[in-house]
């Protein structure tokens, strides 16, 4: 079997990054596990991500699925496709294409608890033929040249140091053809005011994120890798409902995870994770960074 092939997770080499920063990102999700369980996702959606309202959403859970529609939507993803969730988490996008859009999918994450989370998510929904999850880097995967149709980025990419590494990889993933769609937070400007960077860096220090990259270096990158045909929509409006309610969350619990913080019942990185929270939204407010939908594709030949 070669590892194009999808049908064997067990199989396919696993390939993180090293150093402090993998170890970051891997305790960062395990320790606030339960702030999201508890918070946010449920059994069905299974989403770590943001929603996306429009005239159709009628619930927060409506929001996290349509999120994944408007994605599938953008690139057009075809029954049969081969598609490399990158930054998959527990398997929630990709349950989704496999079950709505008939997608055979890969799930990548540096989490080794989120992958076997995931397999088992897989196996109870009968999934566990079409959709696979492995522990692997985004930017250096262990997959072979052209092995996908579609690379799908949902709020996974802020997690890396560069950015250009994992448009680079996507690039050599991809058929002749083959799309790449990305959901992130873009900083408005390099640099922003004093007190934009100060919202920022403490947003971004407390969910693991190295930085944000700006819309222009983002396509930049897209187009250093061969894409074109690139789209940037701001999509602020339609996830701002959605990061208000985590901010409004994390606000008015604030004062527990205070407690438990000085009571040593909550951990440095679950505090920091509420604080982001909060930070996100009013970084958001003082224009220091906006949510962007990035598509672009590879030439035909």
């Amino acid at each position: 079997m070669t590892a194009s092939d999808l049908t064997d997770p067990d199989e396919v080499p696993e390939k993180r990054p090293s150093g402090s920063l993998r170890e970051a990102i891997v305790g960062y999700y395990d320790e606030t596990w339960l702030d999201y369980r508890l918070l946010w996702l449920n059994r069905d959606n299974l989403a770590f991500h943001f929603g996306y309202t429009d005239e159709g959403t009628r619930s927060h859970a409506d929001a996290l699925k349509n999120m994944n529609r408007v994605l599938a939507d953008r690139v057009q993803i075809q029954p049969g496709e081969r598609v490399l969730d990158a930054g998959c988490g527990v398997g929630g996008s990709s349950l989704w294409l496999a079950t709505e859009r008939s997608a055979r999918v890969v799930g990548i994450t540096l989490v080794p608890r989120q992958v076997a989370m995931a397999r088992g998510h897989a196996a109870r929904r009968g999934l566990s033929d079409r959709v696979h999850f492995h522990v692997a880097d985004f930017t250096a995967t262990p997959f072979l040249d052209a092995s996908f149709d579609i690379v799908w980025a949902v709020e996974s990419l802020c997690h890396a140091t560069c950015k250009a590494a994992f448009y680079q990889e996507a690039a050599r993933l991809l058929r002749p053809g083959g799309r790449v769609v990305v959901t992130e937070y873009m900083r408005a400007a390099r640099p922003l005011d004093p007190a934009g960077e100060h919202l920022l860096r403490e947003y971004v220090d407390g969910w693991s994120v190295p930085d944000l990259d700006t819309p222009a270096e983002h396509l930049g990158h897209l187009a250093a890798a061969g894409f074109t045909d690139a789209r940037l929509d701001d999509a602020t409006v339609h996830t701002r409902p959605s990061l208000r309610r985590l901010y409004r969350l994390a606000y008015w619990t604030y004062p527990l995870a205070w407690l438990g913080r000085v009571t040593k019942i909550r951990s440095e990185v679950q505090h920091g994770n509420v604080i982001a929270a909060i930070r996100q939204y009013q970084a958001l407010c003082h224009g220091a960074w906006f949510y962007g939908i990035l598509s672009a594709a590879l030439p035909q030949s």
